[in-house]
């Protein structure tokens, strides 16, 4: 097997001389601007943070969130007169790009506020806590899955039952990032009515202390093999209770407007144009460390990079991302002009990781025994990118949407 050069680590990587920019008709001077902050940030913090922290089974460090929070990427899509960035779908996709070139889980933290769990019908207790969020100060975790409900979230199992002047939430949820680290859960329940045809589907939030679960939850972290520094967990709610008013709507400002099930369905579009923007992220990340590796590993007594075979597949590897980056970032204008779009989000999203998981086993081939090492970060852009395609809706559901309005089906 090869021998790594030992001058070059994961810890060598640092911003190409022609890194990626934004082209016309998207680019404004403000965005120049919002993107020349974020790349740099990405490249002299959250870079150096992944390197070491990846592994280490810890969440995202303190120190870092922080930083999060005072260049107001918790407040993206947070209007102004609440204190956040008052920016759209665009630019929110745009900096996550920036971010998971580095490590993919800074820039799904982000999503952990935007105004998520901020929805109350009490406008006095909307706005703290949509000020909160975009400060930093309330990162809540998704509780929507189960362990037999993961893309038919229609189904899901768990109960809010009504007691007195609140509820009580019995059940089981999974693949619930940051739960133990947030200020609140947002639970996906079905409500128990006392009625024989099933209850409506509502969110309910779950306040709570960081780095604490409340009475009634407990849960086991799941040892997943990449996306470190989200921790994400298993947890079974026994007659934890609620209060009446805590039901909201899922999604901050990022999302549609709509009730219970709808709601969250709307809000899936936007978290999957930034998904589609986090596995472009990935797969940058990993095409740009392949240009230094092959530039600097010497074979047969010429560097990598002169080989046209391995050119050629550089070429191919940067012209995917490209054209991926163009796609999202055309879907998110659409939906910041209001354009129902949601045949074209799953077709981002799907194209966007599918391209990611390519990209990214390309990078490792090109880097030969190396690649298959803990010493470079290319295999944490693979093991990331393998997720990309799962989460906020697999690749065959992104499939079925897109077909199914492609193809209505007859009414049975």
């Amino acid at each position: 097997m090869p021998v790594a050069n030992p001058n070059r680590t994961r810890d060598d990587i640092t911003a190409p001389a022609q890194p990626p920019q934004l082209h016309a008709p998207w680019t404004t001077p403000d965005r120049e601007t919002l993107l020349a902050a974020a790349r740099k940030f990405t490249y002299t913090e959250v870079l150096p943070t992944a390197n070491s922290h990846d592994r280490t089974g810890e969440a995202i460090p303190p120190a870092l969130m922080t930083r999060l929070a005072e260049l107001g990427y918790f407040g993206v899509t947070v209007p102004t007169e609440y204190g956040g960035l008052g920016l759209g779908v665009f630019e929110y996709a745009m900096i996550s790009e920036e971010l998971s070139r580095a490590w993919m889980s800074v820039a799904s933290i982000i999503a952990r506020a935007q105004g998520l769990g901020t929805r109350f019908d009490d406008p006095d207790r909307r706005r703290a806590l949509t000020e909160r969020s975009a400060r930093g100060q309330w990162i809540g975790a998704a509780a929507f899955s189960e362990p037999e409900s993961g893309s038919d979230l229609g189904s899901v199992q768990t109960i809010a039952r009504r007691v007195g002047d609140h509820y009580v939430i019995n059940g089981r949820k999974r693949w619930c990032g940051n739960a133990y680290e947030g200020d609140f859960i947002l639970v996906l329940c079905r409500i128990d009515d006392n009625s024989e045809a099933p209850g409506p589907i509502r969110t309910f939030v779950l306040e709570k202390p960081r780095n604490s679960f409340p009475p009634g939850i407990s849960g086991e972290p799941i040892d997943k093999i990449g996306y470190n520094g989200i921790i994400s967990w298993d947890l079974t709610l026994t007659d934890v209770p609620v209060a009446a008013d805590a039901l909201v709507e899922p999604f901050g400002f990022s999302g549609a407007e709509g009730k219970g099930f709808k709601a969250v369905e709307n809000g899936l579009n936007v978290a999957r144009v930034q998904t589609a923007a986090r596995a472009v992220g990935l797969a940058r990340g990993a095409l740009e460390d392949t240009v230094n590796y092959l530039q600097s590993r010497v074979q047969f007594g010429t560097p990598l990079a002169d080989f046209q075979a391995l050119r050629f597949t550089v070429a191919d590897m940067a012209a995917k991302i490209t054209q991926a980056r163009s796609f999202y970032q055309y879907v998110a204008n659409l939906m910041d002009n209001g354009v129902p779009c949601e045949r074209e989000a799953a077709m981002t999203k799907l194209l966007a990781t599918e391209m990611a998981v390519e990209v990214t086993g390309q990078a490792m081939q090109l880097f030969g025994g190396n690649g298959y090492t803990r010493e470079y970060a290319v295999e944490r852009y693979w093991r990331d990118a393998r997720l990309t395609t799962i989460f906020e809706g697999t690749s065959q559901i992104q499939q079925k949407i897109i077909s199914d309005r492609i193809l209505p089906r007859p009414n049975r």
